[in-house]
């Protein structure tokens, strides 16, 4: 029993470290279609489609952090981080939209920085 409760808590780990890794990902590309939104045409259809993308990556890292939580009794730290980190995705699609690059830049490389943080941390 000892060994199927720690294989499986090693198997909701490695999810939290996909689902981060997705997340980091989606930021970078979405620092890569905010360059070509400067420079070309499909560069704002490619960085609307990307924000989809990004915000649905920072839902299944709550997820994530959520099921290695809640099975094996952890500490609930990741899904405070998971929650706050969906905030900041929030509050960066609402600025996006809003068309508030003086804080929308700023904010999503301080994104891409904390996600980095935390893929590091896991």
């Amino acid at each position: 029993m000892l060994t199927r409760t720690t294989e499986r808590r090693r198997h909701d780990l490695s999810f939290l470290r996909l689902a981060i890794a997705l997340q980091t990902l989606t930021i970078f590309l979405q620092a890569v279609s905010a360059g070509l939104l400067l420079t070309s045409s499909y560069g704002e259809t490619l960085h609307s489609a990307g924000a989809r993308v990004m915000y649905g990556a920072s839902m299944l890292y709550v997820l994530a952090a959520v099921l290695a939580w809640k099975p094996g009794g952890g500490s609930p730290r990741p899904v405070w981080h998971a929650c706050g980190f969906l905030a900041l995705a929030s509050a960066q699609v609402v600025l996006g939209i809003a068309h508030v690059p003086s804080v929308h830049l700023p904010l999503g490389v301080l994104m891409f920085g904390l996600s980095l943080l935390a893929l590091a941390r896991s």
